[in-house]
């Protein structure tokens, strides 16, 4: 069940609840009886809104799990000169901005 937040402008309290995707939080009393709170001096009928948040993302940590995922890992080394962190089989470990042959041939890596 995913988390949210939710905002009552009555008494500008910020509540974190989690909510099943189906399920619509539209009161100050809903959240509070949710979130197992008291409702204090505000109405239960008090509106409340969802805030919107950044979604919550894992990345892989290592280099070989970017590169058995199939992402590109690039790192600067110098002015205009990038190691390939991630190069496979065939492909150049040190990439020049200035000479389109280092450049990952992304024709073999990308695949519908």
């Amino acid at each position: 069940m995913p988390t949210y937040d939710y905002h009552c402008p009555e008494n500008d309290r910020v509540v974190e609840v989690l909510v099943g995707f189906d399920e619509n939080v539209e009161t100050w009393g809903q959240l509070c009886k949710l979130a197992e709170i008291p409702k204090g001096n505000t109405s239960e009928e008090t509106p409340v809104y969802r805030l919107l948040g950044a979604p919550g993302l894992a990345f892989p940590k290592s280099n070989t799990e970017l590169k058995n995922l199939g992402f590109t890992k690039l790192v600067r080394r110098d002015k205009g000169v990038y190691e390939n962190v991630t190069a496979g089989e065939g492909e150049s470990k040190v990439m020049k901005a200035d000479d389109p042959s280092s450049m990952p041939n992304l024709s073999k890596t990308i695949r519908d």
